[in-house]
């Protein structure tokens, strides 16, 4: 009988069409496969995890168990498993070699660019038109008897587990949040390093991860054009980098806002330790319930991601009544390619059971439709997708280098499955799959004097470029 590696081998490129693209060890130590980074299957209950949920959501499972790992480069072995999991192979042929119908040059349809969701279709589709080829039946037959006995194992702890009632309510937003930002201030302490920004920084060539964290910052700080005794409302304030920022280098006095009890406590430590605390007040308070208004300038990074469509608006009209005439908002949001069919979107299955339950992206042009629609002046928009790739990258690094603290300090699961979500995050931006942007926006007075400067990129004439 052949070894369990040479088996997977041919059963899965008689299931998919395709010789697998990494190198694979099995359980019992024998490997077949191209040279390169190598997928260890350390136990076959991690077939019978995909078998049940084939794709992501099921090698998520494996990986997350420590059932499966990589030797070798994970972001090299994530780029080549980016064919199978997210990104449709640009000539899709049938079990017979022959290419599929209606595909364009580019390697889509009609030769135009669809997005992931499209290619999860196409390639579901495939799988249908494959099914009735005795040779894949027959393969999937046999990888459901090398996967051993059913049922599948149940999903790790680390899964978030039924989710109850609408989408987005308080309730509800406060218990995804808990789930990511509760997991230890320490923890997030070792990925983040010194900084404790949670967001994407902005970098220049040479810089450090703290460099760009504290230039990201200043860049905020300078786009909202804030000036001594100007009101700050941070919305989504994480550990309090920001705030103590406004406040320490522009006099701003501020108010941020979390639905993370842990992160609130630590952000008041800090303000504390730093004698801020006649400027910077951290509350533990939805968006939807703050009603001191008005406020001279609002920051919302990383935070709109949590809001979700149906709320989309309500978040928008909430924050333009909440500024001044003349205030500005600066929105910084983490944005996905737009959908053939909009409808149709549906939340990444491994972010949603594992990283931020019930988050959702949308795409740029929707994000900036629906704050014109509340009544904002849209004045720049800075695409930044790259510097968050470079920060990501360096997230990795930073849990990699202490991974035995890590995963004492949060369990093995929960650091694999940070691992996995930020070094493939990395490679989606790199890849253009999703991006992030900052977008300035303006409360502009009914005369219409919003109080930008002439020159394009000077965000105020103290802190011009």
């Amino acid at each position: 009988m052949a070894d369990a590696a040479s088996r997977l081998a041919s059963l899965a490129e008689d299931l998919l069409g395709v010789p697998l693209p990494v190198r694979v060890r099995a359980w019992d130590g024998s490997e077949a496969g191209p040279p390169g980074p190598v997928l260890v299957i350390h136990h076959r209950r991690a077939l019978r995890r995909m078998a049940w949920r084939p794709g992501e959501l099921g090698l998520a499972r494996g990986w997350v168990a420590g059932e499966l790992d990589v030797e070798g480069d994970l972001y090299e072995a994530l780029a080549r498993l980016a064919g199978l999991l997210w990104e449709r192979d640009p000539h899709p042929r049938d079990p017979h070699g022959r290419e599929l119908e209606g595909h364009g040059r580019d390697g889509h349809p009609h030769g135009r660019r669809h997005g992931p969701h499209h290619q999860a279709r196409t390639r579901v589709a495939h799988v249908l038109r494959t099914a009735r080829d005795p040779r894949v039946r027959a393969a999937a037959r046999d990888l459901l008897r090398l996967a051993g006995p059913w049922p599948p194992p149940t999903p790790p702890a680390e899964e978030v587990r039924r989710r109850s009632g609408p989408l987005h309510t308080r309730t509800r937003d406060r218990a995804a949040i808990s789930h990511h930002y509760d997991v230890g201030n320490d923890f997030y302490e070792l990925v983040l390093g010194p900084s404790m920004v949670y967001s994407c920084a902005y970098w220049t060539e040479g810089g450090t991860l703290e460099d760009a964290q504290r230039d990201k910052l200043e860049l905020i700080c300078r786009k909202l054009a804030l000036t001594e005794g100007d009101r700050l409302l941070d919305v989504g304030c994480g550990w309090g980098s920001l705030a103590l920022h406004a406040a320490r280098h522009h006099g701003a006095a501020v108010v941020g806002i979390t639905l993370s009890a842990e992160q609130a406590a630590y952000a008041r430590k800090r303000v504390a330790d730093e004698g801020l605390t006649d400027r910077v007040e951290i509350r533990v308070q939805d968006y939807r319930d703050v009603r001191d208004g008005p406020y001279d300038a609002i920051a919302s990074v990383g935070m709109a991601e949590h809001v979700g469509a149906v709320r989309y608006r309500e978040y928008a009209e909430d924050l333009y009544g909440l500024l001044k005439p003349g205030g500005r908002l600066l929105n910084h949001q983490i944005a996905r390619r737009p959908e053939p069919r909009e409808e149709e979107y549906r939340i990444d299955p491994f972010i949603d059971a594992y990283v931020f339950p019930d988050g959702e992206l949308a795409p740029l042009g929707r994000t900036t439709a629906t704050l014109e629609e509340a009544g904002f002046e849209v004045r720049d928009v800075e695409a930044i997708r790259e510097h968050y790739a470079l920060t990501l990258r360096r997230w990795v690094a930073n849990l990699e280098d202490h991974w035995e603290e890590a995963v004492r300090l949060t369990g093995p699961g929960r650091a694999r499955v940070w691992r996995l979500y930020m070094a493939a995050s990395a490679l989606a931006f790199e890849r253009n799959r999703i991006g992030v942007n900052q977008v300035l926006a303006v409360r502009t007075p009914d005369g219409g004097a919003s109080g930008m400067p002439l020159r394009s990129r000077v965000w105020s004439e103290q802190h011009g470029r």
